[in-house]
C-alpha cells in the first residue's frame, strides 16, 4: 500500500468484539470515515489527505472487511448487523481519545454511520452520507428496475450460495462489480484495486460481507422499525453520484424522513464517489464539517 496514506499511521484497536484495522493521520477535530461494500478502508486514500489538513482523520476496516477481524456469524445476524458495527466504530473512537466526531461514510459505512447517529447521538457531531438513501427505504421502493440495479441486495442474503459463487473466482467477481457501479474504472489506483482483491480473496471476507447483507434484510429493519419515530439529531448532508440505488431515488427527501436537518447535491460520477471524483468529494466535505 506504498504511497496509499503517507503521513499517516496504522494501528489496531480493540472495540471489544473485535480487533479493528485503521489508519490515522492528520491534526483537528477528529473526523471519522467508514468504506463500503466490496472495498476497504482504502477507498478513502485520495480523499482522506485533503481532509487531515483540517481534521485527525481515522479510516478503519469496518468488522468483517480488510484486515479487521471476522466474527463468528449467528442465526439472527446480530453479529454483523449495524448496531453491533457502529458500536464497534464508538468503542474505537473514545480508545482513541475521541468523545464526539464528525462522520461520514459511504455504501454500507453510510449504513453503519446512519445507525451510529441512532444508537449514539451525542457522539455524532455532523454526519455525511455518500450515495446511500436509507435501508428501510430502499427496501419500500423495490420495483423491477431497482431489483434489478441492486441484484446484490438479494443475491447476497442467500444462504451459502454467494459464499460458494463468489468463492470460486472473487477477483473477477469484485472487478465486474466496481465495473458495473462506476463511470470511470479507471479512476481505481492499481495499488488500491490490489488491496480490494487481496481482502477479497480471504473466504471469510466473502462470508462475513454476505452476512452484512443477510443482516440488512433482517435485524437491521428490525432496528429500524423500532426506531421509526426517531430522527437523527445532527445536521445531515447527503452526496450522491450514479450509484444502483441513488440515481433513481428522491435522495434528500428519503433522508428527511429520517433527520432533522439535511441538505445535499449529487456530483457527476458513478457509485464510488471518493475515487471517481476525490477532489470535489473532499470539498464537499470540508465545507460542511467546516459550519
Amino acid at each position: 500500500m506504498a504511497g496509499l496514506f503517507d503521513g499517516f499511521t496504522r494501528q489496531r484497536v480493540s472495540a471489544g468484539e473485535a480487533e479493528i484495522n485503521l489508519v490515522m493521520g492528520g491534526k483537528g477535530p477528529p473526523l471519522l470515515l467508514l468504506h463500503g461494500y466490496p472495498q476497504t478502508h482504502v477507498m478513502w486514500h485520495k480523499t482522506a489527505p485533503a481532509l487531515a489538513r483540517d481534521y485527525t482523520v481515522v479510516v478503519p476496516d469496518l468488522r468483517g472487511y480488510g484486515d479487521s477481524s471476522k466474527p463468528q456469524s449467528d442465526p439472527a445476524h446480530f453479529v454483523y448487523s449495524k448496531r453491533a458495527t457502529a458500536k464497534d466504530m464508538v468503542a474505537v473512537m473514545e480508545r482513541l481519545g475521541f468523545k464526539s466526531f464528525r462522520l461520514a461514510g459511504h455504501d454500507r459505512g453510510a449504513r453503519v454511520a446512519h445507525r451510529l447517529a441512532l444508537d449514539h447521538p451525542a457522539h455524532v457531531e455532523r454526519l455525511a452520507v455518500l450515495d446511500i438513501i436509507p435501508t428501510r427505504a430502499v427496501f419500500q421502493r423495490v420495483d423491477k428496475a431497482l431489483a434489478t440495479a441492486t441484484y446484490h441486495w438479494f443475491f447476497l442474503i442467500q444462504p451459502e450460495l454467494p459464499e460458494a459463487l463468489i468463492g470460486a473466482n472473487p477477483d473477477f467477481y469484485l472487478e465486474w462489480t466496481l465495473k458495473k457501479w462506476s463511470k470511470d474504472f479507471a479512476s481505481f489506483a492499481p495499488e488500491a484495486l490490489a488491496e480490494y482483491k487481496r481482502c477479497f480473496r480471504n473466504p471469510a471476507t466473502i462470508h462475513a460481507t454476505c452476512e452484512d447483507y443477510r443482516a440488512g434484510a433482517s435485524i437491521d429493519l428490525e432496528h429500524d422499525e423500532a426506531d421509526i419515530a426517531k430522527k437523527i439529531e445532527c445536521p445531515v448532508l447527503t452526496i450522491w453520484g450514479g450509484g444502483p440505488i441513488t440515481k433513481n431515488a428522491a435522495n434528500i427527501e428519503a433522508w428527511r424522513e429520517r433527520a432533522k436537518t439535511v441538505t445535499g447535491f449529487p456530483l457527476e460520477c458513478g457509485h464510488f464517489l471518493a475515487e471517481e471524483k476525490p477532489e470535489e468529494t473532499s470539498a464537499a466535505l470540508r465545507r460542511f464539517f467546516a459550519d
